[in-house]
């Protein structure tokens, strides 16, 4: 297992991975779709990141950092193949996520759910995530829960 960063020719696994997930146990909003269809234009020009798992040859995982203003990023579209489950690559990932944030300084990582996804909460919380209040108007219609983790950053002179 090796976690890679985005290259153009992964976009498709990138919608496909989230997809199966999001029609699973919601449905692909409007917003959903924006920055699945169009990951390159709407995550990675903006300044965010997207990371996949892979495993020989094959994309079995991902997620991204959406940039929302200085050193604040939403962690989301975090998906791995139903098949790979179980194996702990989500939360390998989700230490390969929290190392990256660390290391480019960031201050604060937010990210929406929905608590009915006990998994990914239960490995949020268990790295820090806490909750805090939601906002009135949602990027995600399915979103009960809001969560945020405070980075430590080094202060360095």
């Amino acid at each position: 297992m090796e976690i890679i960063p985005f290259e153009s020719k992964y976009a498709v696994d990138f919608k496909r991975l989230n997809e199966a997930w999001l029609e699973q146990y919601f449905v692909v909003e409007p917003y959903d779709s924006e920055l699945l269809s169009r990951c390159e234009e709407s995550i990675i020009k903006p300044g965010g990141f997207i990371f996949f798992v892979r495993v020989e040859d094959q994309i079995v995982g991902t997620a991204a950092f959406i940039y929302k203003s200085e050193g604040i990023y939403e962690l989301g579209k975090m998906a791995v193949e139903p098949t790979f489950q179980g194996l702990k690559l989500g939360q390998q990932l989700m230490q390969y996520l929290l190392d990256f944030a660390k290391q480019q300084q960031w201050s604060k990582l937010i990210l929406y759910s929905n608590t009915v996804l006990e998994n990914a909460i239960y490995i949020y919380r268990k790295v820090g995530f806490k909750t805090i209040p939601l906002e009135k108007n949602l990027p995600y219609n399915r979103s009960n829960i809001k969560m945020e983790l405070e980075l430590e950053r080094s202060h360095e002179n």
